[in-house]
């Protein structure tokens, strides 16, 4: 179902979906309220949901949309502004599944390519990746998705996985790497850590410029810990995090025996600036078996290339397990090729990491 006040963009993204042929329209509405009067007869698995709309906005009629069907994903629709990025986070921790950034102008929409790929590919891996969970099909009628298979939930074997016998060595950093769902589940981890939290923590989520800084912001409110933007050239603290800019890749290197965050512009890996891979590749060039990699819930496979880096180096990886990731797309890929010491649900994973940190988890 799409539910925007734009006819304009609503048709827009409604053709947009209707032209893969592993998605059907089933609805769409111009405000929250009319959503909620079609939800019975539409029965949708997704609802791409506006913010600002009239009669009934988004925010409002998220939690009641949530309330009809727990079965239902919220994707949040949104443009890039400031109010708007504080006002997804808020959806995010309500339980909207994932968001969308919207171009400010309707002109904009129009002719956004980028737009149109993350709303289909967001779409199709959040639909996907809980009918795998379910164990059912992922395309019904082999109605297979015109999207690139490297951004897809992979249908390989859910067999045993092979895990790897963790380090030795006592980490003295941690690489986080997520996307989609990634925000939720980095409040539940770090929580589940800020008391017994005694090193950095360096976490890479896939999200754009106006999000990040307010990414930052809402995970040190709600934990107390000591949360930032990073910026070229911060020196690394212990017990601080610290989150890649959005359009940036973030990277550290040593300076003058200081371990010092590095920002920069390079090409996209795995589609994402910022990406995971780099972030990875520079904690195993720099800190080699004491790095401890987590890779949560995200679509595609970043962080992939970066694990086996860290791996390499004698380092450790754990990852969120598929049951409790809203895609398991990213730590399923490191999981699966046998890359992890452990595969946690996620209310597990920050106990995981302190007892890595003080030597009990071997």
């Amino acid at each position: 179902m799409v539910v925007d006040d734009s006819a304009v963009v609503r048709g827009l993204v409604a053709k947009w979906l209707g032209d893969d042929p592993a998605v059907e329209v089933v609805a769409t509405a111009s405000n929250g309220d009319m959503a909620l009067k079609n939800l019975a007869s539409a029965d949708p698995e997704i609802v791409v949901l506006d913010i600002e709309m009239p009669v009934m906005d988004g925010l409002t009629a998220l939690p009641k949309i949530l309330e009809h069907s727990n079965e239902i994903q919220v994707l949040m629709s949104s443009t890039l502004t400031t109010r708007n990025a504080e006002i997804s986070m808020r959806a995010l921790s309500m339980g909207a599944a994932d968001y969308v950034s919207k171009p400010e102008s309707t002109r904009e929409v129009t002719t956004s390519l980028s737009f149109q790929q993350e709303l289909v590919g967001k779409v199709v891996n959040l639909a996907a990746a809980r009918r795998l969970q379910s164990g059912g099909k992922v395309f019904k009628g082999g109605k297979a998705s015109t999207l690139n298979e490297d951004i897809l939930p992979q249908v390989s074997s859910r067999g045993v996985i092979s895990k790897r016998k963790m380090s030795s060595a006592m980490p003295k950093i941690i690489g986080v790497g997520s996307s989609t769902g990634g925000p939720q589940a980095l409040l539940k981890f770090l929580n589940s850590m800020k008391d017994e939290l005694r090193l950095p923590v360096l976490v890479t989520q896939h999200m754009p410029p106006a999000f990040t800084n307010i990414l930052a912001e809402h995970l040190g409110r709600a934990t107390g810990l000591p949360c930032k933007q990073a910026e070229d050239g911060d020196v690394i603290q212990t017990g601080h995090v610290y989150v890649a800019p959005g359009d940036y890749h973030m990277i550290v290197e040593n300076r003058d025996g200081q371990k010092v965050i590095r920002i920069n512009q390079d090409d996209p890996e795995n589609f994402c600036r910022p990406a995971v891979d780099p972030l990875f590749r520079s904690l195993a060039k720099l800190f080699g078996s004491a790095t401890l990699g987590v890779v949560l819930t995200g679509m595609g496979h970043d962080g992939l290339k970066g694990a086996q880096e860290i791996v390499n180096a004698g380092g450790t990886v754990i990852a969120q397990d598929e049951a409790t990731s809203i895609v398991w797309g990213m730590p399923g890929a490191v999981s699966q090729a046998g890359l992890c010491s452990a595969v946690l649900p996620l209310d597990e994973i920050g106990e995981k990491v302190i007892d890595i940190t003080k030597g009990e988890a071997l």
